[in-house]
């Protein structure tokens, strides 16, 4: 176990650069027009939030539409970061297997090797990025553990009630798929365990900062908020508050922004941080008990067509934030919508938004959508 983290080599310090397509083509323009006509009626049925789309590497279309904060009047912007939710779980998987590449970690050891507290002995740090532990998910555990509602939960405090309940698998470690966002609140801890130093700063210091993500952070409850961040509203713009999971992170707890996840959604093309072999297990399937295309990889939804063809993606809810990340990574096409006022239709926009790319572009041809299209939040 290493002492310290180490420091990233020339590439990984090399800042993704954004640009912009050239939309005073007529194909552009069709586009542009299409797509503003389309969130014109998202906007008049309760669509707030933020909207990229980028193809080739460079920004096809982007617009902010409503608040960040509608108190004070303050728009969204392209430096106004929002709550990711479980589209914060890449960024971990990430983050671990950036340890794994350079041999700082085992993703096939048990994560009792690293975490002496953790009391499943047969659970492997590849099992809690796939989703196949079998541990219950903390959210939906509630309180059953976890007495006092005012006082916030930490991932350590987390691991801690793993030791001393020790809850009951849902089922025998490696034996199916399910989703559990206790799989990522472990693995944010046990990178602190290898590297040495809290999550916040590892996240910050080795894949945000070298990455040039410059309006995005880890979010802690204790800490006063970014007056710059999205509030999270309901559905009818009350407030959503705080409560006891908000200090967990790993699973959730990134606020960033829509230009902040491109850099990021371009770093793979560029290897800035996982080689090509780290990113095909990164995105291979681990989960065949049901057929389909569907399937989840190290952090990563998908899905896997028989010629090849994967989309790659993350949903994501967590109190009034919805957000939507997919990536056609044959096309380098991608579609990032993050809203900050609960609206569940936001699940349903990437494939509308497909079809007018489809319809105009001259490329991507071969672009494929599953037709049983996803509405899941996460």
């Amino acid at each position: 176990m290493m002492e310290s983290a180490p420091a990233p080599g020339p590439a990984e310090y090399k800042s993704i650069s954004l640009s912009f397509t050239d939309t005073t083509t007529p194909e552009c323009r069709a586009i542009i027009r299409s797509l503003d006509s389309f969130y014109h009626k998202q906007v008049a049925g309760g669509f707030n939030g933020s909207v990229l789309v980028g193809y080739k590497g460079k920004i096809l279309y982007e617009r902010y539409f409503g608040y960040a904060n509608r108190a004070t009047d303050l728009p969204l912007s392209a430096s106004t970061p929002s709550q990711l939710a479980s589209t914060s779980k890449p960024f971990t998987a990430t983050a671990v297997l950036w340890l794994y590449q350079n041999k700082y970690l085992d993703i096939n050891a048990p994560v009792s090797k690293y975490l002496e507290d953790f009391p499943y002995d047969n659970i492997t740090v590849k099992m809690l990025l796939c989703h196949r532990s079998g541990l219950q998910d903390y959210v939906k555990m509630g309180l059953n553990y976890w007495k006092d509602n005012d006082a916030i939960m930490y991932n350590e405090d987390l691991l801690q009630l793993f030791k001393k309940y020790k809850p009951a698998l849902n089922s025998k470690p490696n034996t199916r798929f399910e989703y559990s966002n206790s799989n990522f609140a472990i693995l944010a801890r046990l990178i602190e365990e290898v590297s040495k130093m809290p999550y916040k700063k590892f996240m910050t210091k080795f894949i945000f900062q070298p990455l040039g993500m410059e309006h995005t952070f880890v979010y802690d409850p204790a800490e006063p908020k970014n007056p710059n961040q999205a509030i999270s509203y309901k559905y009818n713009w009350q407030i959503e508050p705080d409560m006891f999971a908000d200090g967990v992170y790993g699973d959730k707890g990134i606020y960033s922004t829509v230009e902040d996840l491109y850099r990021w959604d371009q770093s793979f093309y560029q290897q800035a941080l996982l080689n090509e072999k780290t990113l095909k297990l990164a995105y291979a399937p681990y989960s065949f008990e049901k057929p389909g295309v569907k399937n989840y990889g190290f952090g990563w939804r998908m899905m896997n067509y028989p010629d090849g063809y994967k989309i790659i993606y993350h949903n994501g809810w967590w109190h009034g934030n919805n957000t939507v990340f997919y990536r056609f990574v044959q096309d380098n096409f991608t579609i990032i919508v993050l809203g900050n006022k609960y609206n569940s239709r936001i699940y349903g926009q990437t494939k509308p938004v497909y079809d007018i790319i489809k319809k105009h572009a001259r490329q991507p041809e071969q672009m494929k959508w599953n037709d049983g299209s996803e509405s899941g939040a996460d």
